[in-house]
């Protein structure tokens, strides 16, 4: 069975803006969820906050995957980009929740992190995969 997909959808799919507005949204969404208990607007600030970072994370984690995949060999290509994005972006979100005052940071960060981790990993061994230098 083939899924034909129309041009306008794969364009899409493929714009960096609508990537950088989903990652806004989506997020976004999730640290409104998870701040729900707290008094307004404690919950939209924490979703403003998580939004924005998300939408930057996910501009910068792409050329930080590409860079990263470059300077390692063998295994250690597999494990180590995604590893070292994955502690960068933990060590940004925690800090600038930190700083911003979301009373709930871990419940904030876990699936972001889990989201952009996934991303980093998938997207890192598919370039491993291309080069040859898969498991």
């Amino acid at each position: 069975m083939v899924v034909v997909i129309p041009k306008a959808l794969r364009r899409l799919a493929r714009s960096g803006t609508v990537h950088v507005l989903f990652a806004f949204l989506a997020m976004g969404g999730w640290a409104v969820f998870a701040n729900r208990a707290y008094d307004m607007p404690t919950p939209l600030y924490s979703g403003l906050v998580q939004g924005v970072v998300s939408a930057c994370l996910t501009l910068f984690l792409k050329s930080a995957i590409d860079g990263l995949s470059k300077r390692f060999d063998g295994p250690t290509r597999l494990w180590a980009p995604p590893l070292i994005a994955c502690l960068g972006s933990t060590a940004v979100l925690v800090a600038i929740h930190a700083a911003s005052g979301t009373p709930e940071i871990l419940r904030t960060v876990a699936v972001p992190l889990l989201v952009s981790t996934s991303y980093a990993t998938i997207y890192n061994y598919s370039i491993s995969a291309r080069r040859g230098t898969g498991t």
